[in-house]
């Protein structure tokens, strides 16, 4: 059983690899694709200044990939942690929680900026299903679909209570009538839709399918516990 666990470990890591090679490629590639409407906010965001920074999409947008080296540091060191600790699947965690934070944080960041009316203009809800999908555009149902994607590739990573379509469903789903609650209350010129909400919560399950290898199962020992010391011998 050691040999064949022995022999089974290269082609683990060479597929980590490979896994990490094709994620930094795709993130260069889209910071290639969108490099000029993000430069646009550069010197605002070097400058520190929240107008044209912090309030507008490429701002943010920039600013998130900026912070990847910090956010890839921070798994490292939890991971570092936990693996001292004897904890198994120590970096699958530590990448779930870092993961869900730094993907999820900017999307809301960025649905929770006020309109131009905000303020002024009375809030606006709608409530009938499927009425304002036809009038959207591509960007946004694809904008809508990525807002709770992160959340929905890492949470049943992390915990095995979400590790089911239909719970991270129900959890992107919840999570969008927060914020769709919240742009009413604070009345940010957006409308509160119910579309918005179906979008949100489809786009996390579908995202949460692509994870479903890694997902962390009720089967599973209790990965953030230590590993017990084994007992003498003898």
């Amino acid at each position: 059983m050691n040999h064949n666990a022995s022999l089974s470990a290269p082609p683990r890591r060479a597929r980590r690899i490979v896994l990490l090679s094709l994620a930094i490629l795709a993130i260069a590639s889209a910071a290639f694709v969108v490099r000029r409407p993000l430069m646009m906010s550069a010197p605002m965001c070097m400058a520190g200044r929240w107008h044209g920074c912090f309030d507008t999409f490429n701002g943010v947008v920039l600013m998130t990939l900026v912070a990847l080296p910090l956010a890839a540091l921070v798994v490292w060191a939890l991971a570092r942690r936990r693996r001292a600790a004897g904890v198994t699947s120590a970096w699958r965690m530590s990448l779930a929680e870092v993961g869900m934070v730094h993907g999820t944080v900017p999307s809301i960041w960025m649905t929770m900026m006020p309109g131009s009316g905000a303020g002024t203009v009375p809030a606006r809800v709608s409530l009938v299903p499927l009425r304002d999908l036809v009038t959207m555009g591509t960007g946004q149902i694809v904008g809508n679909l990525l807002i709770f994607a992160a959340l929905g590739f890492f949470a049943p990573m992390r915990f095995a209570a979400l590790a089911s379509v239909p719970r991270i469903l129900a959890l992107g789903a919840g999570c969008s009538v927060l914020v769709e609650t919240a742009q009413y209350v604070l009345r940010l010129d957006r409308v509160s839709s119910v579309d918005d909400v179906l979008v949100n919560a489809t786009g996390a399950a579908l995202v949460a399918m692509a994870s479903r290898r890694w997902w962390r199962t009720t089967a599973e020992a209790p990965s953030d516990q230590p590993r017990p010391a084994p007992a003498p011998a003898g």
